[in-house]
């Protein structure tokens, strides 16, 4: 019985660290956002490894899915068990820091494939730290499937082919794309509530300071607010949330107007998605112009999405002499349209028709 568990467990770990490994390493830089927040000052206020969430990302990905190979095959039992006990313990932390203090909403384990709740996904690093406890109290049990030369090939070969995929994912797109902007998506629809959708329960809160320090109140207690109080802010406190459509904070704002409902009308428009002018690909951004106007020439309406300034806007627009205009749009939700910095989508009636990496523009139809 003792060793139907632990070969259970084998297997059903391996697999689990395969899967969430290639799912993040599909899309790393997906996982290396995740990350920043975690870094971020409002949770782990360690802003110092922001700048290396990718390395960071990358690494670990690989991690998963060679410790996942290296279990299955028993490769290296003792170092390879302690290396997940380690690494669960660690993400057990993580995720029950963000249901416990509600700092991250999604951990991030399986990247955009399969969300999960803060407490899903603390519940689901449990079930993973009994499985592998079972797997460190019976190493003895886990035995190794092939040769020494044999398993030293199989491991090689999945770091070489692991550390190539994430090469290859970095300078193009995600081999499949799991968000909701994908191609044959409409934004539209991805806007939309459905009749009869459960509504999100907000409560307004009230921040006064009181006495030197600041204290918080709901609509009943205003009545009794102390006289003196000085109003500070007003924050919406979500009790319960409803629904929540695919696509939100979507806009293309311009000089304080909205455009996109008559952007997404538009039967042969091509968006350019670059959510940090400062940072993006100096190669990429050389090559826009050229891309204005050969698709102007085809008839196609030309803009650029981006959360920068209206003055790294200009800089960017002389540096690079671009004439087609910029809509802000939350960095967040640019980043999540298109990974690349900068990338191009190509839309009919707001229906994703295709996208490509600024070093896959010879890959356009247009």
């Amino acid at each position: 019985m003792k060793n139907i568990t632990t070969q259970f467990s084998r297997i059903f770990v391996g697999i689990l660290f395969i899967i969430s490994g290639l799912i993040k390493l599909n899309d790393p830089i997906g996982f290396s956002y995740k990350l920043a927040e975690y870094f971020s000052e409002p949770v782990f206020n360690m802003p110092f490894f922001v700048p290396f969430a990718l390395g960071i990302a990358l690494f670990l990905v690989i991690l998963e899915v060679v410790l996942g190979i290296m279990l299955l095959i028993g490769y290296k039992t003792k170092f390879t068990i302690w290396s997940l006990l380690i690494l669960i313990v660690l993400f057990t932390f993580l995720t029950f820091y963000s249901a416990y203090f509600n700092v991250v909403k999604d951990c991030g384990c399986f990247g955009d494939a399969l969300k999960l709740t803060p407490w899903q996904s603390f519940t689901k690093d449990i079930v993973l730290l009994f499985f592998i406890l079972i797997l460190f109290f019976n190493q003895n049990l886990v035995k190794p499937l092939f040769s020494n030369n044999v398993q030293n090939i199989v491991i090689y070969a999945s770091i070489v082919l692991s550390s190539l995929m994430g090469v290859w994912v970095l300078n193009h797109l995600p081999l499949i794309d799991f968000r909701p902007y994908k191609v044959g998506n409409n934004i539209q629809q991805g806007m939309r509530i459905p009749d009869g959708a459960e509504k999100s329960v907000v409560e307004m809160v009230f921040i006064y300071k009181v006495g030197g320090v600041d204290k918080e109140f709901t609509e009943k207690d205003l009545m009794s607010i102390p006289e003196g109080a000085v109003f500070v802010d007003r924050k919406d406190k979500v009790i319960t949330e409803g629904y929540v459509p695919p696509i939100h904070d979507f806009t293309m704002e311009k000089d304080g107007s909205d455009y996109k409902d008559e952007f997404l009308n538009e039967p042969k428009l091509i968006m350019i998605t670059a959510y940090d002018l400062v940072k993006a690909d100096y190669s990429g951004m050389e090559k826009l112009e050229k891309l204005n106007q050969d698709a102007k020439a085809k008839g196609y309406k030309v803009v650029a999405m981006t959360a920068s300034s209206p003055e790294e806007i200009a800089a960017a627009k002389k540096q690079f002499g671009l004439t087609f205009d910029f809509y802000f749009c939350d960095a967040i939700t640019v980043k999540t349209i298109e990974r690349a910095n900068p990338s191009i989508v190509i839309l009919e009636k707001g229906t994703i028709r295709q996208k490509v990496h600024h070093n896959d523009l010879k890959d356009l139809k247009l």
